[in-house]
């Protein structure tokens, strides 16, 4: 029964992408909406279609291709193979065979991404003119996350098991207090040991856009602990913004080819658009409402830990609580998917308000559009989303709905 239950999920899961990256596909339309006109001309926005279409078959072919080796490695075992390999080293507890057994399956899932991941940077973001990535940095990129992944998972996973362990079907409470401590650490640590890893993080220097900043942020009594620019342009031509971090480490940070692409007063408005996130306590509630869903999970997984019926579905020979966590994670993708789905539907509502809040504040409605457009059209975003794939996926609602809230709100318009 948990093998069908497991394999409907994994082909229900994909045969709904399938049909929402199609209908995405079939609503591309090559009449460039008015409010576009002027920024993108006939060929840009007969490429920006080109991208979207050669991206989505790409991520299709490898969706397929992932599930027809998960469904064969289900079947034929190979989890079980796996484990068997892990106890032959005759480890000492649950723990280091689970660490070992995670590290495998996780290294198995890198190398089938890795070939994936090195067309999509070389061949298709190089064919669009968005890939900056040498080879070098690629290599270094992928080890670091590989250690960072393997540091962390490690951390957590290990703490996991420990918890049930120990404590038994009722410690799924002390998981999930301390994977949210855990997790606050990383949010706070994140902007001053992770993310210089990948990135250099510079402070604004002093300047027309510094001091505009700085104007604008005192004028909401916003105290800014930095404002950097990030060398994005290093990988990508590809533009943003984001706003990291919190109390002494809080962060907003501007891609140099943002700030290459825009003006002062656009580049304030997106900054406006930041501090709405933070003045509206977005970024609080967000992670409480993570901290909730990871609540749930935990206590889900506890009904599951050493269920014969799970094993008897991955063909396992012993039971296991560090197998019973990794085999939770496919009964637990539905429930996981509505999570991101209801995450989304809030997120879209927070960029609306992020936005109102920008041109209330900064006063400049035009300059905020014009960012919003020229980020489009630089990153060669699509206009025209079927609504089922904003939907399912969307974090930000699409830019010209985003545009068209703004401009209702504009007196006189």
């Amino acid at each position: 029964m948990y093998l069908i239950i497991i394999l409907l999920i994994l082909i229900s899961k994909y045969f709904l992408e399938l049909i929402v990256e199609i209908l995405n596909l079939k609503k591309v339309s090559a009449v460039l909406p008015d409010e576009f006109v002027g920024y993108y001309d006939d060929n840009k926005y007969a490429k920006s279609q080109s991208y979207l279409k050669e991206n989505t078959i790409f991520g299709l072919i490898e969706d397929s291709i992932g599930l027809a080796l998960t469904i064969i490695f289900i079947i034929a075992g190979g989890f079980n193979f796996i484990d068997g390999l892990v106890r032959g080293f005759n480890l000492q507890g649950d723990i280091l065979n689970g660490l070992l057994f995670l590290g495998v399956l996780l290294l198995i899932s890198q190398v089938f991404s890795l070939p994936f991941s090195v067309y999509h940077t070389f061949v298709i973001e190089q064919k669009y003119g968005f890939n900056k990535t040498t080879i070098k940095t690629f290599i270094l990129d992928f080890i670091k996350s590989l250690v960072l992944s393997a540091v962390i998972g490690s951390i957590v996973f290990a703490g996991i098991i420990w918890f049930f362990e120990k404590i038994g079907v009722n410690a799924w409470f002390y998981c999930w207090t301390g994977v949210t401590i855990f997790q606050l650490f990383l949010v706070f640590i994140a902007p001053v040991v992770i993310m210089p890893l990948f990135n250099k993080f510079n402070a604004l220097e002093d300047g027309e856009l510094k001091t505009a900043i700085g104007s604008y942020a005192q004028s909401q009594n916003f105290k800014l602990q930095g404002v950097f620019k990030m060398d994005g342009s290093r990988r990508s031509t590809k533009s943003n913004a984001f706003f990291t971090g919190f109390g002494k480490f809080r962060r907003i940070v501007l891609f140099d080819t943002l700030i290459e692409k825009h003006s002062v007063q656009e580049l304030v408005s997106v900054l406006a658009h930041e501090i709405g996130h933070y003045k509206k306590k977005h970024i609080m509630k967000n992670m409480l409402i993570s901290v909730c869903t990871t609540g749930l999970m935990f206590f889900i997984l506890s009904l599951f830990l050493n269920n014969p019926g799970l094993f008897a579905a991955f063909k396992m020979e012993h039971k296991s609580i560090y197998a019973s966590i990794v085999f939770f994670g496919f009964l637990y993708a539905p429930i996981n998917m509505f999570f991101a789905i209801i995450s989304n539907v809030i997120s879209r509502k927070y960029e609306y308000e992020a936005d109102a809040f920008a041109v209330q504040t900064y006063k400049n409605h035009e300059a905020f559009i014009t960012a919003l457009k020229k980020l489009s059209v630089n990153n060669l975003s699509n206009l025209t989303p079927h609504p089922l794939k904003v939907f399912l996926h969307y974090s930000h609602p699409p830019v010209l709905k985003r545009i068209s809230a703004i401009r209702q709100a504009m007196p006189g318009e």
